[in-house]
């Protein structure tokens, strides 16, 4: 990447209907897209050209919460939508360059099936693959799993360490050449190119070798969406890409400045993680149409659904003991994700807020960075974050699909190109080309190259 411009990276992080909580009622919804597969395609493709490096997918193994009332009445809650690898292992068949990046959680999963199945789709995307490694927060998905309660968050994380080496080393299992498959000699592979990992560990036993040849890009890229502590140095030692929530620019930098900043006693380079904080982009021709657009799918929140909203995100807290139109009251210390109820109650603090006005301040970005303006406004904020070291790049959150898509590319990424702030074509033919990362050397090339 030297002596070339440095521009922002952009994910399209597809959430069914769109990342408002009330989308799915919007006249212009697909109501129907979590299981329209023909929804995906046009997403995916619609994305890719306009040179998005990555689509991001967000998973949960369950449905977020138990009351009836809210979760009939939201689309947003991971009810009815596909399962992230299976939809975008057949969304690679459909496009050439876009990388795709799903969750699958360290909480409920194996490592070998989570090596296995993204090694898969690196190759059948040819090279575009990407894991967001994330620890899950929920006691709802621990019922799915012959658990009680979920693990407790420092347990969470120190699985997820290991986990990682785990998947890692399993990536590891085949030299680059180690297959020659040459019918006239009658070798398949060669044995002194396979590394079994024989790990044996406090949470995982795992022997391999991985029955799947190396990734084309050596491993998938490899994203993280923690911003606890225990989130932070996980994601300095293994994260390629990080992706994140903040209301401020201020909180954003001193973020980005914290993460980067450890990175050195790991011996990595500033450009080895890309930073990419959510963005939650409602367009307008004028600040008066972006105004009123938002106000529009604002008035679809059910009162229900909000409070749920913020129950969930809140720890598990239920908010309906107190006056909704009464301040946010203080609240234990969660077991499920810290940094996103600490974000939430410090915008409460900050503004001043009551619950009813916390739950629609949240309704659509969820925490994220929420603008209403102008495609200038959009991308003045935008360019201001991006050299004020607060991000590399951004997750974008179209409120509501496929209509909030279409206007963020046809308005936003033209002001942003005109800048020299986003490409034109894409640099390569995989993610890590595109987002500028480096492709992992085998350990074996390491030791040669040492000696």
């Amino acid at each position: 990447m030297t002596g070339k411009r440095r521009q922002l990276k952009l994910g399209a992080f597809l959430y069914p209907t769109g990342h408002h909580i009330a989308a799915w009622r919007h006249p212009l919804a697909q109501a129907d897209a979590g299981s329209n597969f023909g929804h995906y395609v046009e997403l995916a493709q619609i994305a890719e050209a306009a040179k998005f490096d990555l689509i991001f997918m967000a998973d949960g193994v369950g449905t977020r919460g138990a009351d009836t009332e809210a979760l009939h009445r939201t689309a947003i809650r991971y009810v009815a939508q596909f399962e992230p690898i299976t939809l975008l292992s057949a969304l690679a068949a459909v496009t050439r360059n876009i990388g795709f990046v799903a969750t699958a959680s360290t909480s409920f999963n194996e490592p070998y099936h989570i090596a296995r199945k993204f090694a898969s789709l690196d190759h059948i995307s040819g090279g575009r693959a990407g894991w967001n490694l994330v620890t899950s927060s929920s006691d709802h998905e621990a019922h799915n799993f012959g658990r009680a309660e979920h693990y407790a968050h420092a347990e969470r994380y120190e699985r997820a360490e290991e986990f990682a080496d785990v998947v890692r080393g399993l990536w590891d299992t085949w030299e680059e050449d180690a297959f020659p498959r040459d019918k006239q000699s009658g070798v398949y592979y060669d044995p002194d190119k396979q590394h079994i990992l024989n790990h044996k560990g406090k949470h995982f036993k795992v022997r391999g070798p991985l029955n799947v040849a190396r990734a084309p890009q050596g491993h998938p890229v490899l994203v993280q969406a923690g911003s606890s502590e225990p989130g932070r140095e996980l994601a300095a030692r293994t994260a390629e890409v990080v992706f994140t929530a903040h209301q401020t620019i201020e909180d954003a930098r001193t973020f980005y400045a914290d993460l980067k900043g450890r990175l050195g006693r790991y011996g990595r380079d500033q450009d080895d993680l890309k930073i990419m904080p959510g963005i939650f982009p409602v367009v307008g021709r004028t600040r008066a149409e972006a105004e009123d657009k938002f106000a529009e799918i604002q008035e679809l929140i059910h009162p229900a659904v909000g409070l749920s909203l913020l129950n969930g995100m809140s720890g598990g807290v239920d908010l309906s003991q107190y006056p909704v139109d009464g301040p946010v009251p203080e609240l234990p210390e969660t077991n499920g994700s810290k940094s996103r109820q600490k974000l939430l109650f410090d915008l409460a603090r900050r503004e001043n807020l009551t619950i009813r006005q916390l739950y629609l301040r949240i309704a659509g970005a969820r925490g994220h960075w929420q603008i209403v303006g102008t495609p200038v406004q959009i991308a003045d904020q935008m360019e201001e974050w991006f050299r004020a070291g607060a991000a590399d790049g951004f997750n974008v959150m179209p409120p509501q699909l496929p209509t909030s898509l279409y206007d963020f590319i046809e308005h936003v990424l033209p002001e942003l190109r005109r800048r020299g702030l986003f490409r034109s074509e894409y640099e390569g033919k995989t993610l890590r080309e595109n987002l500028g990362l480096k492709v992992p050397r085998h350990p074996a090339r390491h030791a040669v190259a040492a000696e």
